[in-house]
């Protein structure tokens, strides 16, 4: 039996984060009731003319830089002729020979651990507006215009990947690193950030790419994978059963788990592009592409290494907060608010985040402002309550959250005693209920040590100062051993 190797290549939609569409002053809205946000340019009224939205095109330098991609200087637009009845004008606006950005890469784990990587390589980022969108309702078809003119980046690459694990890879990395430098907000339900993948088989050795089919706009990472391995082992039955793979378009059916055919694919050829007279050409000066640089916010792989250096965390823990941008926001807050930036993320991470989560509710549902939960942490920092009292405290605020914290804890009387009177009573009571154990102790086995702090800690109901009380407990064992 053949051993084959996959071919895969991304095409990456992703709507730019722009007030108004590409070539208009029309709003873009996801909210609006259909065609109600409609210009005349998407509209293809007689005798509009496109106006470059400058703020896209600011925006597509910014992604290109965050590919690591050659910003060209000169770029230009050109029309992609094809008829839809959500394409008014017969042709979309887009790049086609002359992009905005040229080669890039990403770097991609191979393997789930992340031990292996693959540097991908980035053919093209070039700009172009969306199209509408079509609905088809019985035997009828709707046409909603809101989304056309919308300003999208398209991200290429070469056909470097070689297994759906990988393409998830990249699609993750690539969304993260465009949404935390504000060029998209990567709303994968809205279709803001949209797969094309195009993939194909070769057996193993061979140099030469074999028919290519399209899994055309998937909007989900999970969803591109199983998307690729059904694709994949569907042409592999087929050349095993000596058929041949068509290039095709196919569609991803969620439900059934298989992708199915669209329509037989076009290639370039068939779109008839040609540079678009109403545009000239996108010439960009070296310093107005050096300020962008420079204005580039955090990369994702940088401020993660910030994170783990700043605030003490692991490797996951600092790649959650890059995926949960509120987290880190909520924790940059507290930090304000006088926390400790290694308290104040491993509060969030594990213990906040841990009991939303008990409790069925999303961190859009935190009920507490990062003031009034500095108030609690505060405690913690000062050592007044100790780290178990902090969790049971949020757990209590949590059913109380209109409550006082700080009338509670003096109500309940929970700041922890360290006054030196309390803590030596505390450890002769245990000292001399526990003969057998202290005997233990001082014939060396320092184990029992953990026993005693614990029989204290039991004692002072949890209201003991930890540190104190150990100082204290392992003094009065010194006398004992003289």
């Amino acid at each position: 039996m053949a051993v084959f190797e996959v071919v895969i290549g991304l095409e990456v939609h992703a709507q730019l984060l722009t007030k108004s569409k590409i070539f208009c002053t029309a709003p873009v809205s996801n909210e609006s009731e259909p065609n109600t946000s409609v210009g005349s340019v998407s509209a293809g009224l007689p005798g509009s003319l496109p106006v470059l939205n400058r703020h896209a095109v600011e925006l597509a330098v910014r992604a290109g830089f965050a590919c690591h991609c050659e910003i060209n200087a000169r770029s230009r637009f050109a029309r992609k002729n094809y008829f839809y009845p959500d394409l008014p004008k017969g042709y979309q606006i887009s790049q086609f020979d002359e992009p905005i950005c040229g080669e890039g890469w990403l770097e991609v784990a191979s393997d789930e651990a992340g031990k292996r990587t693959r540097r991908v390589r980035i053919q093209r980022i070039h700009m172009e507006e969306d199209a509408g969108q079509l609905f088809h309702v019985a035997s009828s078809t709707l046409v909603n215009l809101n989304r056309a003119g919308t300003p999208l980046i398209e991200v290429v690459t070469h056909p470097d990947l070689r297994s759906p694990l990988e393409a998830k890879n990249y699609l993750k990395i690539l969304h993260s690193l465009l949404v935390h430098t504000g060029v998209t907000d990567g709303n994968l339900e809205q279709g803001n950030f949209r797969c094309d993948a195009n993939v194909s088989i070769r057996k193993l050795g061979e140099t030469k790419l074999g028919t290519r089919t399209e899994i055309k706009n998937v909007n989900s990472f999970r969803f591109v994978e199983l998307a690729l391995e059904y694709e994949i082992a569907r042409q592999i039955a087929v050349v095993e059963s000596g058929g041949k793979v068509i290039q095709e378009t196919r569609g991803w059916d969620a439900a059934a788990n298989k992708t199915f055919t669209m329509r037989t694919k076009e290639d370039a050829d068939d779109y008839r592009y040609f540079p678009d007279p109403d545009l000239p050409p996108l010439v960009l000066s070296p310093e107005w592409i050096e300020r962008i640089r420079q204005e580039l916010p955090e990369l994702p792989d940088d401020k993660r290494r910030r994170l783990q250096a700043e605030m003490g965390l692991s490797d996951s823990e600092a790649k959650l907060l890059l995926e949960h941008r509120d987290w880190h926001v909520y924790i940059d807050a507290l930090c304000v608010n006088g926390i400790d930036a290694k308290l104040a993320a491993s509060w969030v991470i594990s213990d906040l985040v841990g009991e939303l989560n008990h409790l069925g509710k999303s961190f859009a549902e935190n009920p507490f402002t990062s003031e009034s939960m500095a108030e609690l942490l505060k405690l913690l920092q000062e050592k007044k309550i100790s780290r178990r009292q902090a969790k049971e405290l949020l757990i209590w605020w949590m059913k109380h959250p209109d409550a006082s914290l700080i009338q509670h804890v003096q109500d309940e009387n929970l700041v922890q005693v360290d006054d030196a009177t309390a803590l030596e009573a505390w450890v002769e009571t245990i000292l001399a209920e526990h003969p057998d154990r202290v005997a233990e102790y001082l014939s060396g086995k320092e184990k029992i040590f953990a026993f005693l702090m614990g029989q204290v800690m039991k004692i002072s109901q949890g209201k003991a100062h930890p540190e104190k009380i150990s100082a204290c407990l392992m003094t009065a064992l010194k006398k004992m051993k003289t």
